[in-house]
């Protein structure tokens, strides 16, 4: 790596002043509702004896992934709306780039994962039992998380052995793949084939295993009556909301070879910030036993006290 660069300058959403004070306060406010809401489904979860099915499951570890999502990237950024000077070293970027993926891509196959227990449990329900086992839902955790390793790897060590000797200023709020080939100091022509195909493959197979479940599931139940379409909407209405909104701008931002980084910035708010803030409003607004477990778990707390 013939790089001299030791650091990069982060551009952030905005450069003016009066608007980066706007966004500490709003930003910080998004990112203790998307802490305090998520561990709140994780604890509740954790501490209900009634939500031990295999959807409540995933959703632990869904809830525990957006914590972990935004923290690599929100935070850095509040702080950095207080700052004039808003560096962060080449370790610190790449590591950062590194967090981006890891949890992204885990994120992404465990929604995955929870398509498959849908499906699995409307239109197989006497075999469900026997499919989706807690050792069946361990193992899709492991590859996940495995998948979500292996695939950051890819894109981090390809964008880290490029040369960087300058400009050293990124047209973002934290590290990511596009801004860092921007600034490579050589060829990134090849390198960016790898990335988008990397994680194009990634996003258009898993896009196309949720539509495929979700479509056999909607034609399973032509055969319903109201209450089972009703039951079985409820159960995945939430799920096919949360899709949409982190799929969307993911696929956006990695599926194509980006020309406009301030374009980009604007998206990623979504699947960074908004998409995190919101799962456990959606979750937890749709979900009456998700609702009846918090107050259970509420009660106790203050019974004991």
């Amino acid at each position: 790596n013939a790089s001299t660069v030791k650091e990069f300058v982060l551009v952030g959403l905005s450069e003016k002043q009066e608007v980066q004070k706007i966004c500490f306060v709003m930003f910080l406010f998004f990112y203790m509702i998307i802490v305090a809401g998520n561990l709140l489904i994780v604890i509740t979860i954790v501490s209900s004896q009634h939500l031990n099915s295999p959807m409540y499951f995933f959703l632990s570890y869904l809830s525990f992934l957006d914590i972990c999502y935004s923290s690599v990237t929100v935070p850095k950024m509040i702080v950095d709306f207080l700052l004039e000077n808003k560096t962060i070293s080449f370790l610190g970027c790449i590591a950062q780039l590194f967090g981006v993926h890891f949890f992204g891509c885990t994120e992404i196959f465990i929604l995955t994962a929870m398509a498959y227990d849908r499906y699995t449990a409307i239109c197989r329900p006497l075999h469900y039992s026997t499919l989706v086992t807690r050792r069946v839902c361990s193992q899709m955790v492991i590859g996940s998380w495995a998948g979500g390793f292996v695939h950051s790897m890819v894109q981090t060590l390809t964008t880290s052995c490029l040369p960087f000797c300058g400009p050293n200023k990124i047209d973002h709020y934290f590290c990511d793949v596009h801004t860092l080939l921007h600034l490579a100091c050589t060829n990134t022509y090849t390198v960016g084939v790898i990335v988008v195909a990397n994680s194009g493959m990634i996003t258009l197979s898993c896009f196309f295993i949720l539509v495929v479940s979700y479509t056999v599931i909607l034609v399973s139940l032509k055969s319903q009556t109201s209450e089972g379409w009703h039951k079985a909407l409820s159960t995945c209405g939430s799920h096919i909301t949360v899709v949409i909104l982190f799929f969307g701008p993911c696929t956006f931002t990695y599926i194509r070879p980006s020309s406009n980084l301030s374009e980009d910035k604007s998206v990623a708010v979504f699947y960074t910030v908004i998409t995190p803030m919101l799962n456990p409003l959606i979750y937890t607004l749709r979900n009456k036993e998700v609702k009846r477990a918090m107050k259970k778990l509420w009660s106790r707390k203050v019974g004991s006290e």
